[in-house]
């Protein structure tokens, strides 16, 4: 570290100290609204997700963004995951360097231009558009996951990240429980529909320029304080060198390799169970309907493996092997039930009629999609819960989460254009689930070897200002 980053963090030090020679760290007003603290701030990060991602996933979850023909909205997915594999790498490093509100609004931004791409294909059946404002979501998403990242795994204390994780999950996919509400309720009439109406869309970028705005009202993390009186980082701003450097590191790092199968995994799957399970088997409306206990399923799976990987032992070694067996175990069982389902449709003998809600065979279908988001929340707050305890410092785990955002864009990206290239639905099952199952061991090592349990970190559950692991070489 030069002069002028020694001299940065000093300075943050002192701040965060009260200014004085060393003493300890000043306890802040305890007070469950605090604004600079974790909860609220992690609080409003998923508020923004709520308006931004959330309605985006809501989006998707219709099957070919509410269109007839999924076309355009894959390769639009497909422009949008690749320019997220780099930016997503990348967004860790511009995170540190440009700090949070400008990060934020700017891929806030790309939100609302991608809604707005889909109400102009309603009239003008134009993809370029669409692709074009896909790959420009890809950069602002990258962007505004290596910050949400950074804040749900840095700003909470050691023993309740996966408290803090399961909360920001719920608030989010509250947005995908509301979006899908959208499409259910403005389509309700329309049973023989092939194309949402433009009031969901319109819907869809009002909700997203509201997280925009809200955006605005995130503290850089050297201003965040937990309970404890420690800082979430001692480093106001990064420079562009540091973080090239620090980035390229990561793909020589063993921890982040041992990550990569669990986060290619983690989105390689959307494309089929929204296309092929919810785009093919339900109407229009019912679509919708789906996706609000899709996304609601997401808020009980993060709850419950929160708990899990807080409260389930005093080891923290031990609290992630058990969390990791236990999705492992179920999300072998939802694949199972999935393939037993698979078997008897495919893409050249799909169902001659859609179900709807109010059908009769409407119940096992349903049960399955929802397992689906079940296993999402799951499987993801599983792997966040992993990145937090690598580290504890805001500027290393932006740069982790970039570096797992972007991984599973790339995986994404691959997904999308599989589909769009007519892939075989079962073979298509087949890699989800063995793309899965590699994920469990690989992440069980990474805990015995990487994740330390340190004297009066487990119990507690206050942080301590300092990284839970030996410095990164």
């Amino acid at each position: 570290m030069d002069e002028e980053e020694n001299g940065k963090v000093a300075a943050a030090a002192s701040a965060t100290t009260g200014g004085g020679g060393g003493g300890a760290p000043e306890i802040p007003k305890k007070s469950l609204f605090r604004y600079n603290s974790p909860l609220v701030q992690v609080g409003l990060i998923g508020v923004v997700c709520f308006c931004c991602p959330g309605m985006f996933n809501a989006l998707s979850g219709m099957g070919g963004a509410g269109q007839l023909d999924p076309t355009a909205s894959n390769n639009a997915l497909t422009a949008l995951y690749t320019t997220f594999a780099v930016f997503g790498i990348m967004g860790g490093g511009i995170y540190n360097i440009l700090g949070p509100h400008m990060t934020l609004f700017a891929g806030c931004s790309t939100y609302v231009l991608y809604a707005g791409s889909f109400l102009y294909y309603n009239h003008y059946q134009h993809q370029a558009f669409v692709v074009v404002a896909g790959g420009l979501l890809g950069i602002g998403a990258g962007l505004l996951w290596a910050a949400q990242g950074a804040i749900m795994t840095s700003y909470p204390p050691h023993g309740r990240k996966g408290t803090y994780i399961s909360m920001f999950w719920s608030i989010f996919n509250m947005g995908g429980v509301i979006g899908g509400l959208i499409p259910f309720v403005l389509n309700f009439h329309r049973t023989k529909a092939a194309s949402v109406n433009d009031a969901t869309y319109i819907g869809f970028m009002v909700f997203m320029s509201v997280g925009m705005i809200i955006s605005l009202g995130i503290l850089h993390p050297s201003r965040v304080i937990r309970d404890d009186g420690s800082s979430c980082t001692n480093i106001k701003y990064s420079s562009v060198s540091t973080e090239v450097v620090e980035i390229l590191k990561l793909f020589l790092n063993w921890k982040m390799l041992l990550m990569v199968p669990a986060s290619w995994a983690s989105n390689f799957f959307y494309s089929y169970q929204f296309n092929n399970v919810n785009g093919v088997l339900f109407n229009l409306r019912t679509r919708g309907l789906n996706n609000v206990f899709y996304w609601g399923a997401q808020m009980i799976g993060s709850v419950f493996v929160g708990y899990l990987m807080d409260f389930s032992f005093k080891s923290r070694r031990a609290r992630g092997l058990l969390g990791i067996s236990v999705v492992a175990l179920l999300g072998t069982a939802i694949w199972g039930g999935g393939l037993a389902k698979q078997l008897g449709y495919s893409r050249h003998h799909e169902p001659e009629v859609k179900l709807d809600f109010k059908d009769s065979e409407f119940a096992g279908p349903f049960v399955l999609y929802f397992s689906y988001g079940l296993l999402d929340a799951m499987f993801q707050s599983m792997v966040y819960w992993v990145i937090g305890a690598l580290a504890d410092d805001s500027e290393v785990l932006s740069r982790y989460a970039g570096f797992y955002k972007g991984v599973q864009s790339a995986g994404a990206a691959v997904s999308w254009q599989v589909d769009a290239h007519n892939a075989p639905f079962l073979s298509q099952l087949i890699v989800n689930w063995t793309l899965c199952t590699i994920s469990y061991p690989l992440l069980a090592v990474l805990v015995i070897m990487a994740v330390k349990d340190e004297d009066g970190e487990d119990g507690g559950g206050e942080g301590k200002g300092k990284s839970v692991m030996p410095a990164l070489h």
